[in-house]
């Protein structure tokens, strides 16, 4: 199985600053208000409230509330976060504050398997896709196997407040399971790439079935959940991949689009470029292993995805 490329670009669409929504949000509940009056509910319509005596305090003059109130929180929340996250970014040496990612869908896109990568007879199989189906201008983060276990990563991402998602393999966590409970807490989400990282389509059925869902009961007794989501290393799989993963709780196979490494990026389709909704691949991985630590590859895969206008997304709310 082979990535394909794509025939071209997806749409980019992008984002409305966040001044901009909440002026419309605003304008929106302010037209309501005054749509309620002109129906019979303003001051001093029949029905309505009697108008303040002379002297007292009216209701205008009372707390702000409602919508309004709800939308200024907001606003406020959204600018402490990225006042924040712009302190984080200078202290970890980003060259641009990360872009704030729009709030998830409430109803996630519906994933097929992309096109080229289908096996036989897959109706009802997880679906192996490369980038989630949005318009928004968002990417998503995975990190894959585990080795390397820097605690100045937990710290960083938590402290720039960029979601992203562990693919792990038991062979190389085992020696530490705890950092990523640590990780766990922090929100991110643990799924499953084997026991020993292996090439699945080599293995025979039950050899896949004891890869796939020994991991599953691995991460279910070190992490308190099966995974729903599932790598297979170096992106290979037949049919037996999946219909294992199906039958020890695997929904989805996410793959990726582009790969990040400390010191550049690698691109898998054909524009060299980021798309809406693509998946980004990474690893744990340290100056053993390439050129540079974990925190100089999230230096870089970000003024990529900033450069570019893109921000960072949780996969586990789209898929």
């Amino acid at each position: 199985m082979q990535l394909v490329r794509q025939k071209g670009k997806s749409p980019l669409k992008r984002h409305r600053p966040v001044s901009v929504v909440l002026a419309a949000l605003l304008a929106a509940t302010v037209t309501s208000a005054c749509a309620s009056e002109t129906a019979g509910g303003g001051a001093g319509a029949p029905g309505g409230p009697a108008k303040p005596a002379a002297g007292q305090q009216g209701e205008a003059a009372a707390p702000q509330a409602g919508p309004a109130r709800a939308l200024d929180t907001y606003a406020e929340a959204l600018k402490r976060k990225q006042a924040a996250r712009a302190v984080a970014a200078k202290k970890w040496g980003l060259a641009k504050t990360p872009l704030a990612a729009p709030e998830p869908p409430k109803v996630k896109p519906r994933i097929t398997t992309r096109k080229g990568f289908e096996v036989r007879d897959d109706k009802g199989l997880p679906p192996v896709f490369t980038t989630v189906p949005t318009k928004e201008k968002i990417v998503f983060l995975t990190m894959d196997d585990g080795a390397e276990k820097d605690p100045a990563l937990l710290r960083m991402m938590t402290e720039l407040d960029i979601p992203y998602s562990a693919f792990l393999s038991d062979y190389v966590i085992n020696d530490d399971y705890g950092y990523f409970k640590q990780m766990q807490k922090r929100g991110v989400v643990i799924s499953n790439h084997t026991l020993n990282h292996r090439y699945l389509p080599g293995l025979s059925y039950a050899e896949q079935k004891r890869e796939i869902c020994g991991q599953q009961e691995k991460i279910l007794k070190h992490y308190g959940k099966r995974p729903t989501l599932f790598r297979p290393p170096y992106g290979n799989y037949n049919r037996d991949t999946l219909v294992v993963a199906k039958t020890c709780g695997i929904t989805a196979v996410p793959l990726w689009s582009a790969e990040a490494f400390a010191d550049h990026m690698e691109w898998r389709e054909w524009d060299r470029d980021l798309h809406p909704g693509d998946i980004v691949l990474t690893h744990f991985r340290g100056k053993g292993a390439w050129k540079g630590t974990m925190p100089d590859m999230i230096r870089t895969v970000m003024k990529t995805i900033t450069d570019k206008g893109y921000a960072v997304a949780k996969l586990e709310d789209y898929v």
